[in-house]
Protein backbone atom coordinates (compact mmCIF):
# COMPACT_ATOMS: atom_id res chain seq x y z
CA UNK A 1 0.00 0.00 0.00
CA UNK A 2 1.25 3.78 -0.66
CA UNK A 3 -1.37 5.97 0.93
CA UNK A 4 -0.58 9.77 0.23
CA UNK A 5 -1.73 12.29 2.95
CA UNK A 6 -2.44 15.79 1.17
CA UNK A 7 -2.32 18.50 2.79
CA UNK A 8 -5.87 21.46 1.49
CA UNK A 9 -5.96 25.17 3.10
CA UNK A 10 -9.58 23.94 4.23
CA UNK A 11 -10.28 23.53 8.17
CA UNK A 12 -9.00 20.34 9.78
CA UNK A 13 -8.97 19.31 13.25
CA UNK A 14 -6.10 16.96 14.87
CA UNK A 15 -8.98 14.40 16.48
CA UNK A 16 -7.82 11.30 17.48
CA UNK A 17 -9.59 9.47 14.13
CA UNK A 18 -8.14 11.79 11.59
CA UNK A 19 -4.59 11.36 13.48
CA UNK A 20 -5.15 6.80 12.85
CA UNK A 21 -6.24 7.45 9.32
CA UNK A 22 -2.77 9.88 8.31
CA UNK A 23 -0.76 7.79 10.24
CA UNK A 24 2.30 5.99 8.43
CA UNK A 25 0.76 8.19 5.24
CA UNK A 26 3.68 9.88 2.74
CA UNK A 27 2.87 13.66 2.53
CA UNK A 28 2.52 16.41 0.13
CA UNK A 29 1.02 19.77 0.92
CA UNK A 30 -0.77 22.03 -1.47
CA UNK A 31 0.06 26.05 -0.93
CA UNK A 32 -1.67 26.74 2.46
CA UNK A 33 -2.50 23.40 3.29
CA UNK A 34 1.25 23.13 5.06
CA UNK A 35 -0.24 25.00 8.33
CA UNK A 36 -1.88 21.53 8.89
CA UNK A 37 1.08 19.47 8.86
CA UNK A 38 2.59 20.38 12.56
CA UNK A 39 -0.86 20.46 13.73
CA UNK A 40 -1.16 16.25 12.80
CA UNK A 41 2.46 16.06 13.02
CA UNK A 42 3.32 14.80 9.78
CA UNK A 43 6.33 15.40 7.63
CA UNK A 44 5.60 16.81 3.69
CA UNK A 45 8.30 15.60 1.04
CA UNK A 46 6.90 17.90 -1.11
CA UNK A 47 4.90 21.23 -1.15
CA UNK A 48 2.73 22.04 -4.28
CA UNK A 49 1.36 25.54 -5.46
CA UNK A 50 1.61 28.89 -6.49
CA UNK A 51 2.43 29.77 -2.99
CA UNK A 52 -0.48 32.69 -2.90
CA UNK A 53 -1.77 31.83 -0.07
CA UNK A 54 1.43 30.67 2.11
CA UNK A 55 2.25 33.37 4.64
CA UNK A 56 6.13 34.44 4.74
CA UNK A 57 6.22 32.75 7.87
CA UNK A 58 5.21 29.71 6.59
CA UNK A 59 7.34 29.60 3.79
CA UNK A 60 9.97 30.14 6.18
CA UNK A 61 9.02 27.25 8.51
CA UNK A 62 9.12 25.16 5.57
CA UNK A 63 12.03 26.58 3.52
CA UNK A 64 13.77 23.02 3.76
CA UNK A 65 10.52 21.12 2.06
CA UNK A 66 11.55 20.66 -1.44
CA UNK A 67 8.93 22.91 -3.58
CA UNK A 68 6.87 22.60 -6.82
CA UNK A 69 6.19 25.77 -8.03
CA UNK A 70 3.59 27.06 -10.43
CA UNK A 71 2.22 30.47 -11.76
CA UNK A 72 -0.99 31.99 -10.25
CA UNK A 73 -2.12 31.87 -13.80
CA UNK A 74 -2.61 27.83 -14.29
CA UNK A 75 -5.39 25.65 -15.12
CA UNK A 76 -5.53 23.79 -12.08
CA UNK A 77 -6.28 23.87 -8.33
CA UNK A 78 -2.59 23.52 -6.07
CA UNK A 79 -5.25 20.80 -4.27
CA UNK A 80 -5.54 18.91 -8.08
CA UNK A 81 -1.72 19.73 -9.09
CA UNK A 82 -0.67 18.41 -5.22
CA UNK A 83 -3.21 15.23 -6.19
CA UNK A 84 -1.40 14.66 -9.61
CA UNK A 85 2.05 14.89 -7.31
CA UNK A 86 1.04 12.33 -5.26
CA UNK A 87 -0.31 9.51 -8.25
CA UNK A 88 3.06 10.42 -10.12
CA UNK A 89 4.63 9.00 -6.89
CA UNK A 90 2.76 5.85 -7.15
CA UNK A 91 0.10 6.19 -4.09
CA UNK A 92 -2.89 4.28 -4.31
CA UNK A 93 -5.06 5.80 -1.86
CA UNK A 94 -5.51 9.05 -0.79
CA UNK A 95 -6.65 11.09 2.07
CA UNK A 96 -7.50 14.93 1.74
CA UNK A 97 -7.32 16.71 5.12
CA UNK A 98 -8.20 20.51 4.40
CA UNK A 99 -10.39 19.29 1.81
CA UNK A 100 -13.81 20.85 3.51
CA UNK A 101 -14.99 23.93 5.76
CA UNK A 102 -13.22 26.60 3.40
CA UNK A 103 -14.97 28.31 0.27
CA UNK A 104 -18.03 26.54 -1.30
CA UNK A 105 -16.60 26.01 -4.64
CA UNK A 106 -13.32 24.52 -3.54
CA UNK A 107 -15.19 22.36 -1.32
CA UNK A 108 -17.50 21.17 -3.61
CA UNK A 109 -14.56 20.80 -6.08
CA UNK A 110 -12.59 18.36 -3.76
CA UNK A 111 -16.12 16.41 -2.92
CA UNK A 112 -15.90 15.58 -7.34
CA UNK A 113 -12.51 15.45 -7.76
CA UNK A 114 -12.75 12.49 -4.81
CA UNK A 115 -15.45 10.93 -7.17
CA UNK A 116 -13.40 11.24 -10.18
CA UNK A 117 -10.34 9.50 -7.87
CA UNK A 118 -12.12 6.77 -6.84
CA UNK A 119 -13.96 5.83 -10.58
CA UNK A 120 -9.69 5.78 -11.24
CA UNK A 121 -9.45 2.83 -8.53
CA UNK A 122 -8.02 5.39 -5.79
CA UNK A 123 -9.72 5.23 -2.82
CA UNK A 124 -10.18 8.04 -1.54
CA UNK A 125 -10.79 9.78 2.28
CA UNK A 126 -11.86 13.77 2.66
CA UNK A 127 -11.91 15.19 5.97
CA UNK A 128 -11.83 17.85 8.38
CA UNK A 129 -11.20 15.57 11.72
CA UNK A 130 -14.85 16.51 12.68
CA UNK A 131 -16.48 15.53 8.80
CA UNK A 132 -15.51 13.12 6.45
CA UNK A 133 -16.57 12.68 2.84
CA UNK A 134 -16.88 9.29 1.03
CA UNK A 135 -17.12 9.43 -2.78
CA UNK A 136 -19.74 7.06 -3.51
CA UNK A 137 -20.36 5.18 -6.90
CA UNK A 138 -22.48 1.81 -8.08
CA UNK A 139 -21.20 -0.90 -5.90
CA UNK A 140 -21.16 -1.41 -1.95
CA UNK A 141 -19.60 0.84 0.52
CA UNK A 142 -19.16 -0.08 4.26
CA UNK A 143 -18.14 2.72 6.88
CA UNK A 144 -16.70 1.86 10.40
CA UNK A 145 -18.32 5.24 12.36
CA UNK A 146 -18.84 5.59 16.05
CA UNK A 147 -22.60 5.22 17.07
CA UNK A 148 -24.81 7.67 17.02
CA UNK A 149 -22.66 9.50 14.21
CA UNK A 150 -24.81 11.58 11.77
CA UNK A 151 -24.61 11.05 7.99
CA UNK A 152 -25.85 12.26 5.35
CA UNK A 153 -25.99 11.21 1.08
CA UNK A 154 -25.88 13.36 -1.30
CA UNK A 155 -27.40 12.60 -5.03
CA UNK A 156 -24.89 14.22 -7.15
CA UNK A 157 -25.95 12.32 -9.99
CA UNK A 158 -29.11 10.65 -8.45
CA UNK A 159 -29.29 7.64 -6.82
CA UNK A 160 -30.64 4.01 -8.50
CA UNK A 161 -31.41 1.18 -6.32
CA UNK A 162 -29.78 2.50 -3.21
CA UNK A 163 -30.21 0.51 -0.24
CA UNK A 164 -28.76 1.94 3.41
CA UNK A 165 -28.35 -0.79 6.52
CA UNK A 166 -27.04 0.36 10.15
CA UNK A 167 -29.08 3.49 10.65
CA UNK A 168 -31.75 4.33 12.25
CA UNK A 169 -33.56 5.41 8.86
CA UNK A 170 -32.73 2.52 6.58
CA UNK A 171 -33.61 2.03 2.69
CA UNK A 172 -33.36 -0.69 0.21
CA UNK A 173 -33.39 -0.43 -3.55
CA UNK A 174 -35.17 3.12 -2.89
CA UNK A 175 -34.97 5.91 -6.28
CA UNK A 176 -33.29 9.24 -4.79
CA UNK A 177 -33.22 11.76 -7.50
CA UNK A 178 -31.00 14.74 -8.06
CA UNK A 179 -31.42 17.77 -5.62
CA UNK A 180 -33.60 15.22 -3.20
CA UNK A 181 -33.09 15.45 0.72
CA UNK A 182 -34.58 12.35 1.44
CA UNK A 183 -31.17 10.96 2.56
CA UNK A 184 -30.03 13.47 4.85
CA UNK A 185 -29.66 13.81 8.27
CA UNK A 186 -29.53 9.95 9.10
CA UNK A 187 -28.19 8.31 12.34
CA UNK A 188 -25.38 5.65 12.31
CA UNK A 189 -26.41 2.88 14.93
CA UNK A 190 -23.24 0.23 13.82
CA UNK A 191 -21.32 -0.44 10.42
CA UNK A 192 -22.98 1.34 7.62
CA UNK A 193 -23.50 -0.46 4.73
CA UNK A 194 -24.26 0.92 1.47
CA UNK A 195 -25.26 -0.66 -1.79
CA UNK A 196 -26.00 1.54 -5.01
CA UNK A 197 -26.57 0.08 -8.61
CA UNK A 198 -26.49 3.76 -10.15
CA UNK A 199 -26.43 6.90 -10.33
CA UNK A 200 -23.26 8.74 -7.96
CA UNK A 201 -22.86 11.15 -5.03
CA UNK A 202 -21.24 11.29 -1.63
CA UNK A 203 -21.65 10.65 1.93
CA UNK A 204 -20.99 13.34 4.43
CA UNK A 205 -20.23 11.58 7.51
CA UNK A 206 -20.01 13.59 11.26
CA UNK A 207 -18.02 10.75 13.61
CA UNK A 208 -19.08 11.12 16.84
CA UNK A 209 -16.73 12.05 20.10
CA UNK A 210 -17.51 9.33 22.43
Amino acid sequence: MHPFTILLSGSALPTGRLLAQVAGSRVIAADGGMRHAALLGLQAELWVGDFDSASAELQQAYAHVPREEHPVGKDYTDGELAVQAALARGADRLILVGAMGGQTDQTLAHLLLGIRLVRQGIPTLLSSGLEEAYPLLPGSLQLELPRGSKLSLLPLGGFGGLSLRGVRWPLEGAEVPLGSTRTLSNVALGLVEVELQSGYGVVIAYPATL
